[in-house]
């Protein structure tokens, strides 16, 4: 895996030669299967040591330091226990690992996702299991907080409920968070800054708040819309008995009259859709445009 993080501030999450994961915020892992997420949070959190460049938390090489590993928190996908553990021994293991453990919080948290302290992790539903984690990562207030598909098998209602606890947690306690989603539509407004990777390379490393500012939406009929297109860049397209719908790189105010004018309906392209673009860009995919990733520079650092 090449390497993929720079010298981060504050916090200093690094793997060397790339940009930061920037300290305090809430940073989206994005990726496509196999794109390396899982392999980079592994990295982050000492699960493995790196076969090539540096990787650095809090200044210093994660692999089998105590002290950095008690400041992270990692939440992994379909998170494993021993097998007699019920949840409030998950809940009991977790205070005496983080220094920073908020008893009072997991108590609230496992009332709002009504898990029985009593009850064997392992009979819990998959849902009922990721909110176990979910309560884990939260109560945690690790300063390092790392997501990888938390959600597994929650509800709509139980999902909502984890992004109004971690925003309203993160606003009081502000700290590092990364998830890595497979609902991107759902958590985009949560996100202050997107890293996308493809098979170990940064396709995208933003802040979100200017990501979504640098494409549009255009559908319409397909010669209006391919005329549109002649003079932006085209990052994906698609057509149907003459409409289209494409994602341009697109933003000003003039851009959108023009496409108004053309009789075009223009929309912000949301997060989603510009990762699932430069990710069919990246894996060779026909678009009408062979721009790469990297040509959304001003969001790219």
């Amino acid at each position: 895996m090449t390497p993929l993080l720079a010298e981060a501030a504050k916090v200093g999450i690094s793997v060397a030669e790339i940009t930061a994961i920037e300290a305090d915020t809430i940073t989206g892992l994005l990726g496509r299967n196999g794109a390396g997420k899982t392999t980079l949070m592994q990295l982050l959190t000492g699960h493995r040591a790196p076969t090539s460049g540096r990787v650095a938390v809090f200044g210093r090489s994660p692999y089998e330091d105590d002290d950095v590993l008690s400041r992270i928190c990692f939440i992994k996908e379909s998170q494993r226990y021993p097998d007699h553990f019920r949840v409030g021994d998950a809940v009991s293991a977790a205070a005496c690992l983080y220094p920073g453990w908020d008893g009072d919080l997991a108590a609230t948290l496992l009332a709002d996702f009504d898990l029985p302290s009593k009850g064997p992790i392992k009979k819990l539903s998959r849902g009922m299991t990721s909110a176990v984690g979910i309560v884990l990562g939260l109560a945690s207030r690790a300063p390092v907080t790392l997501f990888a598909k938390p959600y597994l098998g929650l509800d709509a209602v139980a999902r909502q409920l984890f992004y109004d606890r971690l925003l309203a947690d993160y606003a009081e306690h502000p700290r590092t968070v990364v998830l890595s989603p497979h609902l991107i539509e759902e958590i985009s407004d949560l996100l202050e800054h997107v890293l996308l990777i493809d098979r170990g390379r940064v396709l995208l490393d933003a802040d979100a708040e200017s990501l979504r500012a640098t494409a549009l939406t255009v559908t319409g009929p397909a010669r209006q819309g391919a005329t549109f297109g002649s003079v932006h860049r085209v990052l994906h397209l698609e057509s149907m008995a003459g409409q289209s719908r494409a994602v341009v790189r697109a933003s000003s105010a003039a851009d959108s009259r023009v496409a108004t004018d053309l009789g075009l309906t223009v929309e912000p392209a949301c997060i989603q859709q510009l990762v699932v673009a430069l990710g069919r860009n990246a894996r060779g995919a026909a678009t009408t445009s062979t721009t790469p990733a990297a040509d959304l520079e001003g969001v790219v650092r």
